[in-house]
């Protein structure tokens, strides 16, 4: 039957919780480094018991966190992330330049063949790569000094690269997503990047079809057609069959697409999520209703999941990282909300249940498939 364990990442510490395959029942272990913020923590596809989170404070800095047996005990790794060269600068709010810092790394993405090996994604945007299991890093340059890089700004949420998608058919690939600079791929492992935004459409920016400037929320692809791209952006919902190279929108009938999670069914590419909230002003599910929605036609149609989930006075949000699908024959599904409530269902988003409710913020989400 296998069983599951997810990675929950919050305001205020780490929570690791398990479960049999009915994922009926859960255990709950944390909070783990109670007190920090927990942006991400995630484990190697190779290796399931290595671990790896990402640990900051405004007091204490970053930490980053790893373990080799599931989460029972942690050490802490390197956490020297230098920009190669000269940093430059990048634009601030106001237009003017600003010089590159390094604030926290919102996102770690294991290599999906050496246990040792991890991608980190930083604020300010970057990408850095271990080859040590967390021992060293490297920054992989040729993105952030990529000729678009002096007009990159911040997002409302800082400068962050928080998605980074690995190609399981192709390792020189890579797919990485900032807000809100926009997305960016690598043919050639990192050492070339291109902006892959054509078809974006941004009222917010002087020009709404610029190469760059777009404020991208979260980027999601089926490891059987990493061609296949979806997109979740601070408006819209995208999609791109090419590998980025162009987009088109799939928001169809959803009753808004702002939103910040997308994330694709285990066993059907075509079967999507998205959960829509009210407004970029407004970070709430409309009418309080706390819906998931969910295309099984790889967009444009859509239908509202609301067994289990709260239909009044609920004003939580959904964070970029706080979705997660597992792999089991009955794919499950897990979101965590701002509101500190973890939800899952066991059948593909058709019923939920909340497994528990009173964490604080999530921040991130993710899920292990075990034996």
């Amino acid at each position: 039957m296998g069983k599951v364990r997810l990675l929950v990442g919050t305001r205020k510490g780490a929570f690791i919780l398990t479960s049999d395959g009915t994922r009926k029942d859960w255990t709950v272990s944390g909070p783990h480094f109670a007190g920090w913020e927990i942006y991400h923590l995630k484990g190697s596809p190779v290796d399931p018991d290595r671990l790896y989170a990402s640990q900051s404070s405004g007091w204490f800095g970053q930490v980053v966190q790893r373990s080799n047996d599931g989460g029972l005990t942690w050490e802490a790794v390197s956490n020297n992330f230098v920009y190669e060269g000269v940093a430059g600068t990048h634009q601030w709010y106001d237009g003017t330049p600003h010089p590159w810092e390094f604030k926290r790394v919102w996102h770690l993405e294991p290599s999906l063949t050496c246990p040792d090996t991890l991608y980190a994604g930083a604020e300010d945007a970057a990408l850095f790569r271990s080859v040590d299991a967390g021992a060293s890093w490297t920054e992989l340059a040729g993105l952030r000094t990529h000729g678009t890089g002096p007009a990159w700004q911040p997002g409302a949420g800082g400068m962050c690269l928080h998605t980074i998608l690995l190609d399981p058919l192709n390792p020189q690939r890579i797919f990485i997503a900032i807000s809100a600079a926009g997305a960016f791929r690598t043919d050639d492992g990192g050492q070339s990047w291109k902006p892959i935004n054509r078809g974006l459409h941004s009222l917010y920016i002087p020009d709404p079809a610029a190469e760059v400037g777009h404020c991208v929320h979260h980027m999601a692809l089926h490891p059987s057609r990493p061609e296949t791209l979806y997109m979740q952006k601070h408006w819209d919902v995208m999609r791109s069959d090419d590998a980025g190279d162009s987009w088109r929108e799939i928001s169809g009938n959803l009753p808004t697409d702002f939103g910040f999670v997308v994330d694709v069914h285990a066993h059907e590419p075509e079967t999507l999520y998205v959960v829509p909230i009210k407004s970029d002003s407004e970070h709430f599910p409309l009418d309080g209703q706390l819906r998931v929605y969910r295309s099984v036609s790889g967009g444009d149609e859509w239908e509202p999941l609301t067994k289990g989930l709260p239909q009044s006075n609920c004003y939580v949000n959904v964070l970029r990282d706080a979705m997660a699908v597992d792999t089991l024959d009955d794919c499950g599904i897990y979101f965590g909300t701002t509101g500190g409530q973890l939800y899952a269902s066991a059948d593909s988003g058709d019923n939920w249940q909340a497994i528990v409710r009173d964490l604080p913020a999530v921040l991130s989400v993710e899920v292990q498939t075990l034996p």
